[in-house]
């Protein structure tokens, strides 16, 4: 797939400031690759060495207890996804990431990372996507309602209700089917 220069731009511009050259240098360390719908981006035990930019498809992470995927995150296009605390501490993931549906994706391994960061001091914007995680704890606050975190994914990321199945929009807010059935049929 070719991407233009404008888009590469348009990925950038959503976390900073970045020259022309920079772009250029980013176009440079970031690689393309499509998965198919059930394929793995990162298996539980692995070391995420990559941080990975949505940009078409759908993916989720997800921790195996019993027999059943207890969701942890789920992703669309124009988000960056990775393990975060496997990328941070490098360290074998306690998730899978895996490709809900056929996606496309850029990645930036974190060697590439850290040559772009040396080049250019505004690669030190990417501390907003490497943070994105502590914005999640929100959803999972005690003192939220079902019907509260629901109503938050709803206005936060409509686009997660219409990609992916009741079942896993429940486990990854931490409530049951038939809770969150209740609270949907209740508008």
């Amino acid at each position: 797939m070719n991407i233009n220069v404008t888009e590469y731009k348009k990925i950038l511009n959503s976390i900073g400031q970045f020259s022309d050259l920079d772009i250029q240098l980013f176009k440079e360390f970031i690689s393309y690759k499509s998965f198919k719908k059930n394929e793995i981006l990162l298996e539980q035990g692995e070391i995420c060495k990559s941080i990975y930019f949505v940009l078409s498809g759908s993916f989720y992470q997800y921790q195996m207890k019993d027999i059943s995927e207890v969701i942890i995150d789920l992703h669309l296009s124009n988000e960056w996804i990775y393990n975060h605390q496997s990328l941070i501490l490098q360290k074998p993931s306690n998730q899978t990431i895996k490709a809900f549906s056929a996606s496309n994706i850029l990645e930036l391994s974190l060697n590439h990372f850290h040559v772009l960061v040396s080049a250019s001091q505004s690669f030190l914007n990417f501390n907003k996507v490497l943070n994105l995680e502590n914005n999640k704890s929100y959803i999972y606050d005690n003192s939220l309602t079902p019907k509260e975190k629901y109503e938050y994914i709803k206005s936060e990321k409509p686009n997660l209700i219409k990609e992916f199945p009741v079942k896993m929009i429940a486990s990854f807010l931490k409530i049951t089917p038939e809770t969150l059935s209740r609270i949907r049929a209740s508008k």
